[in-house]
């Protein structure tokens, strides 16, 4: 069993729309926030239990992080500028997005 992520730099490339990332294990990556945002781990994009997710209104393509705020040691909870700020993700989260393992 591996380790779980632990993030060394998070970076909002604003210019660029990305979250740069790069983890204690030496890898790193990047994702664009409308792919972040389109897999928002809240209960409101993912859905309830089981079953199929629910539709989802399309990510506008300009969409930008706000902010960040970090949520204990394990997730850092960000605030698009549609509104959304629900969902928590976490650090392996963020490392399969960025990073894709």
């Amino acid at each position: 069993m591996s380790a779980p992520a632990w993030p060394v730099r998070l970076t909002f490339a604003r210019g660029r729309r990305e979250l740069v990332a790069a983890f204690d294990d030496g890898s790193s990556g990047s994702v664009d926030f409308v792919r972040l945002r389109e897999n928002s781990p809240s209960a409101e994009v993912q859905g309830h239990g089981a079953g199929p997710k629910p539709v989802q209104a399309p990510v506008p393509p300009d969409i930008t992080v706000e902010r960040a705020e970090p949520v204990g040691r394990y997730a850092v909870r960000i605030f698009f500028s549609d509104g959304h700020s629900s969902g928590l993700y976490t650090w392996d989260l963020l490392k399969r997005l960025t990073v894709g393992a």
